[in-house]
């Protein structure tokens, strides 16, 4: 049986951004759009609800949020997304509840291969991402493919993180190391 490219996209797997996926992306791209219009709270928790695969209580997105699908995003309650945020959601990302994102951070679950050949041939892979609850990620904060964020991690701002971290930790720098134990 072959399998589709989304579900070689699911499965962490090399893909081609098809046909399928573009129609996948065009849905998201219409919904983050509608959220740079004037919009009532109401609204913008229903764009939320509609867009994320999975979204808790209070969830808040700004104007210019940004994913591939959406539908790879699980939010806990009290989710709060600022200006210009970008959710690459190839795969997977688990955030857990009581989090904040700063302006302009990203959380990445797309990647590309190494090999040339593989990489002009448009083949892509990704890698889930989970942050746990109570989480804040500065402002213009990088998450790349992978990452796995403890419980009350703070993430300072224009920290790029290339690797998980435990619990209860400020991280930043580029690449991210712990800089304090809460």
């Amino acid at each position: 049986m072959t399998r589709t490219e989304k579900e070689k996209m699911l499965a962490g797997e090399e893909y081609i951004w098809d046909d399928g996926l573009k129609a996948e992306g065009e849905r998201a791209h219409r919904l983050c759009r509608e959220l740079y219009t004037e919009i009532s709270d109401a609204r913008r928790k229903e764009i939320a609800e509609e867009l994320l695969g999975k979204c808790g209580k209070n969830p808040f997105l700004t104007q210019g949020f940004y994913c591939d699908y959406g539908f790879n995003i699980e939010a806990g309650d009290n989710f709060y997304c600022n200006y210009g945020v970008c959710i690459l959601d190839v795969c997977k990302v688990k955030i857990g509840n009581n989090c904040l994102i700063g302006p302009q951070a990203g959380i990445y679950t797309a990647a590309h291969p190494l090999d040339r050949a593989k990489r002009v041939a448009g083949l892509e892979y990704g890698k889930p991402v989970i942050i746990g609850d109570d989480c804040w990620i500065g402002g213009g904060a990088v998450i790349n493919p992978g990452v796995v964020l403890g419980d009350n991690v703070v993430v300072g701002s224009g920290a790029v993180v290339t690797k998980s971290f435990p619990s209860n930790v400020v991280i930043a720098g580029n690449p991210a190391k712990i800089i304090k134990r809460l």
